[in-house]
């Protein structure tokens, strides 16, 4: 089977990229040939496809990419011209490729598979956060006006019309009509989206997977700290994570970079708390493989991060704030606990919780890598595909 990928980014830079590289590799080990389309970006993976991506979004091309530009046109032609897909997976395409990719495959009687990794569909934000802080739906429904009234793109007027004309081109009626199936990494993320109005035959929620050979340990032996890894901005509520683990007497390693990093350590006043900065995945095994636990203290609706998943492949525990998919993942005092997301209390509580509960890791790892091995994963997105 001819199966062309599609993400804006070609490199390991967040969940969505992760997810379509692991994808590639293995549908290529089951004998398929895929393609693969994006921005050609300056960190991006070498690649044969390159010739065919897009060149590099520039500002300008912020008031034309979005809606379909000539380029993102003419270059995704020619590669279903050339390579002659029987699949078009997409995944985050908006703004950069725009969904005008989606349309072109359609057209041409080509399935179209679109796997979710935010709200952007719902959202013109993406992340269901007003002004980047309070959880806001009024954009599910078919009126997006509130992203110009509350200035939700970057606080510019601005941002937020092109955002908001981008949300009105690209609206449900128009993405239903060119797209197949859309994956939902989590239920609550199909419920949402069905709560937008999406037809819910459409809808096929589907739990990523990651490569578990990466997760294989000998030892699950533990140190004492616990760890948190992911990104240093607001939505990930690293912040609420901070007030709490300064109230406690254990070591809390903090692995990951970002907006709020300098405001973070000028702010941590607990000699127990590390921050230990941006790490590739060899250095982050090694860290969360050993920490006691670890937490995802998220103030977004969070669909189906892959902290969560290759923390207990790697048979450390996770507590998880309840906000997004994340509680699905996790069974209570068994692979984790949850805590009320914002809720400081609650963390420093459920904090004192996870580091006295006694977890049995090993069973934790490979129940964990059982239930989210690619195989499992390869068969149900081949169902999907026919």
């Amino acid at each position: 089977m001819n199966i062309l990928l599609a993400n804006k980014f070609y490199y390991r830079r967040g969940g969505d990229c992760i997810y379509m590289l692991n994808l590639e590799q293995l549908l290529k080990e089951h004998g398929h040939k895929v393609a693969v389309f994006a921005m050609d970006y300056p960190e991006n993976i070498e690649t044969p496809w390159k010739q065919y991506f897009p060149q590099n979004m520039s500002k300008l091309m912020a008031f034309t990419r979005p809606f379909g530009s000539a380029e993102v046109k003419a270059k995704f032609n020619k590669l279903l011209d050339d390579f002659k897909p029987e699949i078009v997976h997409l995944n985050n395409i908006h703004t950069h490729l725009s969904p005008i990719i989606a349309e072109l495959a359609h057209n041409r009687g080509i399935k179209v598979v679109w796997t979710l990794h935010d709200y952007k569909l719902l959202c013109p934000r993406y992340d269901c956060l007003r002004n980047g802080d309070d959880i806001c739906e009024l954009c599910f429904n078919e009126d997006k006006s509130s992203c110009k009234t509350y200035k939700c793109m970057k606080g510019s007027t601005l941002a937020s019309l092109i955002g908001y004309k981008e949300a009105t081109t690209w609206n449900r009626r128009r993405l239903e009509k060119c797209t197949d199936v859309f994956i939902c990494p989590s239920k609550f993320m199909a419920q949402k989206m069905a709560q937008g109005g999406f037809n819910s035959k459409k809808l096929v929620s589907l739990c990523n997977f990651i490569d578990i050979d990466k997760c294989k340990k000998d030892t699950y032996e533990k140190e004492n700290y616990y760890c948190y890894v992911g990104r240093l901005s607001h939505e990930k509520g690293v912040k609420t994570l901070i007030k709490a683990a300064q109230k406690l007497p254990y070591k809390l390693v903090i692995i990951g970079g970002g907006p709020l990093s300098d405001e973070l350590k000028n702010e941590t006043t607990n000699t127990n708390i590390e921050f230990v900065g941006y790490k590739q995945w060899d250095e982050i095994k090694e860290i969360v493989s050993k920490a006691r636990f670890s937490v995802i203290p998220s103030e977004w609706y969070e669909n189906n991060p892959l902290s969560v998943i290759e923390a207990q492949c790697l048979g450390t525990p996770v507590l998880g704030a309840r906000i997004g998919g994340i509680p699905e993942l996790i069974e209570n005092s068994v692979t984790g606990m949850t805590f009320e997301s914002r809720n400081v209390n609650d963390l420093t509580s459920k904090l004192e919780a996870m580091w006295q509960h006694t977890f049995d890791y090993k069973e934790i790892a490979l129940t964990s890598q059982k239930r989210y091995n690619s195989e499992s994963y390869y068969q149900n997105i081949l169902k999907i595909y026919q």
